[in-house]
């Protein structure tokens, strides 16, 4: 694999703004999962087909199956296996993080000429 190759293939993860038909299937299992939030390969199909009203619920079912997957073993995606199912999501920070530092607290336990 040649470098342009590989950043072709290894390029950050980008979430179409809207929905339309003419996305790759990629993009819209993309925007499928981030719709969601997170989701199983079924849930996210299931999106899927509430998005493209007319498509073969198997067809996008094995789709979002193969996309995910790939995505999740690539290292786009993360996910937790809840009730035998992988639950994929985007490793999107959702809450800020609630703790505090004191940067004063370590260097009390320095000796004086570190500090």
């Amino acid at each position: 694999m040649t470098d342009e190759q590989f950043r072709e293939q290894y390029k950050p993860l980008r979430v179409p703004a809207a929905y339309n038909n003419h996305l790759a299937m990629r993009d819209k299992v993309i925007f499928a999962l981030a719709d969601l939030g997170e989701g199983t390969a079924v849930q996210v199909s299931r999106r899927l087909g509430e998005l493209e009203g007319e498509a073969a619920p198997k067809t996008l079912a094995a789709a979002a199956q193969q996309i995910l997957a790939e995505l999740y073993r690539k290292g786009f995606l993360a996910g937790n296996e809840e009730e035998g199912s992988l639950v994929y999501n985007l490793h999107k920070i959702t809450q800020a993080n609630g703790g505090s530092t004191d940067p004063g607290a370590n260097s009390k336990s320095l000796p004086d000429k570190h500090r």
